[in-house]
């Protein structure tokens, strides 16, 4: 009786094998966090000179996209408006 009174319902953890596991995974967490920087700054780096070699840069590209998308959305506006020239024919 006086046994089973001394015990606790809770698992008997030692600190050593805690202690190391904490270790380990802060080092792993280290070893990641290099990996990710490395690999950042080699893609980086090589968009980088992608965008250098690059006879247009993208923002020039992006200008000229968006003058054609206006370009068109007032054309496609007018013609919605106004009926193209082959209706304005037939209805007049």
């Amino acid at each position: 009786m006086a046994d089973t009174e001394t015990r606790s319902n809770m698992p008997q953890l030692r600190s050593g094998p805690i202690i190391t596991g904490g270790v380990l995974v802060g080092f792993g967490t280290m070893l990641v966090l290099a990996g990710i920087a490395v690999g950042s700054a080699h893609v980086f780096a090589a968009t980088r000179r992608w965008i250098q070699a690059m006879e247009v840069p993208p923002s020039e590209l992006a200008k000229q996209n968006w003058a054609r998308a206006r370009a068109a959305a007032v054309a496609g506006t007018a013609a919605w408006q106004n009926g193209t020239p082959a209706a304005r024919e037939a209805a007049g």
